[in-house]
């Protein structure tokens, strides 16, 4: 049996945007993977740059739309960025994404429904809702350990009444 947690996060600004991919970031080893689903514009990309950032890569990171992978050094480890939504199935599994999900950084995927039988059975799953301006819903689901446990931390450490569907 899968351990899994959920928590629901409302973000109000940026900076908000910011905070929590600072408090993920804190928590993440080698081979964490981000799965991040949402509308056009919800703010995948957005959320990556900011996590980018919190890890230690200096480098500018911006969507891998039509690259697919971006590879950046971080402070302490490797940061892959991924997006996925012009691939099919068959052509995301030749590309070996196993060695990046199992390797010694850490992997965001961009519109990572498209993918979902590759992905690592134990992730994050964050689906990323607009909410008017600069705000934001982040449903965020742990699947496997530690993952599970991260959606407690946060719901304790950023959470304050804010976990409501």
């Amino acid at each position: 049996m899968t351990i899994e947690g959920q928590v629901v996060l409302n973000v109000r600004s940026e900076r908000e945007t910011a905070l929590l991919a600072l408090r993920i970031a804190g928590l993440v080893k080698p081979g964490t993977v981000l799965a991040l689903d949402g509308d056009l514009g919800a703010g995948k990309t957005t959320f990556s740059q900011k996590f980018a950032k919190a890890i230690g890569v200096t480098d500018i990171v911006n969507s891998p739309t039509f690259t697919i992978i971006k590879e950046y050094e971080g402070a302490s480890m490797p940061f892959y960025h991924m997006d996925v939504y012009r691939l099919s199935l068959e052509e995301a599994d030749e590309l070996g994404l196993d060695d990046y999900f199992f390797g010694e950084g850490v992997t965001i995927v961009e519109w990572a429904s498209l993918i979902e039988e590759l992905l690592p059975p134990e992730r994050l799953e964050m689906y990323i809702a607009h909410e008017g301006g600069e705000e934001r819903r982040f449903r965020i689901s742990g699947i496997g350990e530690p993952y599970a446990a991260w959606c407690e931390v946060l719901l304790n450490e950023m959470g304050a009444g804010n976990n409501d569907d």
